[in-house]
């Protein structure tokens, strides 16, 4: 393979910034056995098999050009726009204050929320449901509702838990059956219903309650679907398809401008500022968006990395989905970065590298030294320095505005990456064939999930513990189960293609053989281990977390994220129409809006 000299890179051109910790064996916190290292991965030899049988993905080259990114403008970065906006939030505030019911209060929180604009009315609605907490401690779970039913339980139920208050599963109890399996209402009570599906999506792992509301729904909405009016048909089919607190907030935004906007009791004041809203954080995208792809262009990786996939709008996608705060638009652009080296460095261990470049590019990372460079191969003494100068940049700005060096967590969550990806290429080498439970001890690690994770936190430039920064080392649940989520949703949505290009083995093919099933069967049982780490993932909501909520936040969304871009295929790597639509829609296109 011709090799193109390393020096013409602008990743090697950049200023290294050396501040370094070596990493005991020890700090891993995941089951991997740490690789014993070959001679030939001494800093005095040179490694790169000229000869070597390379594997090819053919990825389709990347159809968003930089010139298109860049000239991505909005007219919603107007003044004019931000007091119109002003305006609206006021009298949406003062509706919030004077709402006539708890019911009618819950339903203006939950219409703000599934329109996007959540983030302008954190404090009023932390306030409001405060004050209908207080009353549910004093009026026996009710939260001041007289003469409840099905469908208002579950909307207090959904909205207290979602935002970290304890409710009992045991509020559903009135309306089980006496055979105690299902849960009691009219068939026409497609709203009540549609309203418990939702709030079962927020079970704790051993709430059984909640297990049989979710089932009993299931059945019911499925069944039921098609002989009720079209807008509540559409609403049963979208649930079904992916419950809302599976689902990434900006993307459902969208969705319901367009059903809250022909509803019967629509406030047109809250749907104006949902569409300006939109657009004008759609504006902040835009701006972070285009300094990400200078960033890459600059980089100039992407182009030295013929075999590689150049996704930068989709790493975008990625980055906005985790961290959609339009505030946070610094640790946005750095997880974007983050998300399109996962991409490469994927690809060098999935398709190109040969098994001993792979564990001398393991060693490399894990030694975190420049002199490591010595004996890789051209390809990879780039892909190595790019890392290496991009994470010790993003460690430096934060050791200059906080005096805190991230460098050896930054390095630690590569490092254990870089180690798991480099057992699945074992495997894959070796033609073993894991167990699922040794397959899914590596997986959450080799998903990702924790290098985009603690990146998001340690980026935010916000205050962090010494309790959170001592913790990371002990794997917290807020970024295990998230990445084992990213594992199995990938797993199910690349399934054929990595079937197709002979990967290693996935959770998929593990339980294949382990249970000797179909793979019908094997689907079902892994969307069911996604819904087990959901449960898991909800108990971090109500708990006492030393995290601050906007990690949190994060959380959860990359766990929403990865729902959405595997739940039809491969959305990362595949540029389909509909990945296209859905990408344009959330960066390209503002919504139509006639300003009162």
């Amino acid at each position: 393979m011709a090799l193109t000299n390393v020096s013409t890179c602008p990743c090697l051109t950049r200023p290294f910034f050396f501040l370094q910790q070596s990493r005991s064996p020890t700090q891993n916190c995941h089951s991997i056995t740490r690789i014993a290292r070959p001679l030939n991965c001494l800093p005095s030899s040179v490694i790169y098999e000229t000869e070597v049988s390379r594997r090819r993905a053919n990825y389709k080259p990347n159809i968003w050009d930089h010139d298109l990114v860049q000239s991505l403008t909005s007219d919603y970065q107007d003044e004019a726009y931000a007091k119109r906006a002003e305006k609206l939030k006021e009298e949406i505030k003062c509706l919030l204050q004077q709402a006539g019911n708890p019911l009618d209060q819950l339903e203006l929180m939950d219409a703000i929320q599934c329109l996007g604009v959540g983030h302008i009315f954190d404090e009023e609605i932390k306030e409001a449901l405060n004050t209908i907490w207080v009353s549910c401690n004093n009026n026996g779970n009710r939260g001041g509702i007289e003469n409840y039913d099905l469908y208002s339980t579950s909307l207090l139920f959904r909205l207290l838990r979602g935002h970290g208050y304890h409710v009992s599963q045991d509020v559903f109890n009135e309306f089980k059956d006496k055979t105690d399996s299902h849960i009691v209402s009219s068939v026409e009570d497609m709203k009540g219903i549609l309203s418990l599906y939702e709030a079962s999506h927020l079970a704790h792992e051993g709430e059984t309650i909640m297990v049989k509301c979710r089932n009993s729904t299931s059945m019911y909405l499925k069944a039921f679907k098609g002989s009720v009016d079209i807008k509540l048909a559409n609403k049963v089919e979208h649930a079904l398809e992916l419950p809302m607190h599976w689902r990434v907030p900006r993307i459902e935004a969208l969705w319901h401008l367009n059903i809250y906007e022909s509803e019967e009791h629509m406030n047109p004041t809250l749907l104006e500022l949902a569409k300006l809203d939109f657009n004008m954080v759609q504006a902040t995208h835009q701006l972070d968006l285009r300094k990400a792809s200078r960033w890459w262009r600059d980089l100039g990786l992407g182009g030295k990395l013929s075999f590689s996939r150049d996704r930068m709008m989709e790493c975008f996608f990625v980055a906005l989905g985790v961290i959609c705060e339009p505030q946070l638009s610094y640790p946005r652009v750095e997880l974007v970065k983050v998300c399109q080296l996962i991409t490469t460095i994927d690809d060098v261990y999935d398709v190109f590298g040969s098994l001993e470049e792979l564990e001398c590019f393991t060693d490399a990372v894990d030694r975190w030294e420049i002199k490591s460079i010595d004996r890789l191969p051209e390809y990879m003494k780039i892909c190595f320095l790019a890392l290496y100068n991009t994470t010790n940049e993003m460690g430096y700005e934060v050791l200059k505005d906080q005096g805190i060096n991230i460098i050896p967590h930054l390095h630690k969550v590569w490092a254990d990456f870089c180690e798991a990806m480099l057992v699945e290429s074992k495997w894959y080498y070796s033609g073993h064939k894991p167990s699922l439970e040794e397959y899914l001890n590596n997986a959450w690690v080799s998903s990702s999930g924790p290098v985009i994770l603690v990146h998001a936190l340690l980026l935010s430039k916000q205050t962090i513990s010494t309790q959170v920064l001592d913790g990371l080392d002990k794997c917290p649940d807020l970024i295990r189960w998230p990445s084992m989520i990213f594992r199995l949703c990938n797993d199910l949505g690349t399934y054929k293609d990595e079937k197709v290009r002979g990967d290693a083995p996935s959770s998929i093919d593990c339980y294949m053989k382990e249970a000797n099933v179909s793979e019908r069967d094997a689907r079902n049982h892994i969307e069911d281990l996604v819904s087990d780490a959901w449960k898991k993932l909800n108990e971090e909501l109500s708990s006492a977390s030393p995290y601050p909520i906007h990690f949190i936040n994060s959380a959860f969304n990359l766990a929403r994220v990865v729902h959405c871009i595997y739940q039809h295929g491969d959305g990362h790597t595949v540029q389909d129409s509909s990945t296209k639509d859905r990408l344009t829609s959330l960066l390209v296109q503002p919504i139509p809006l006639n300003v009162g």
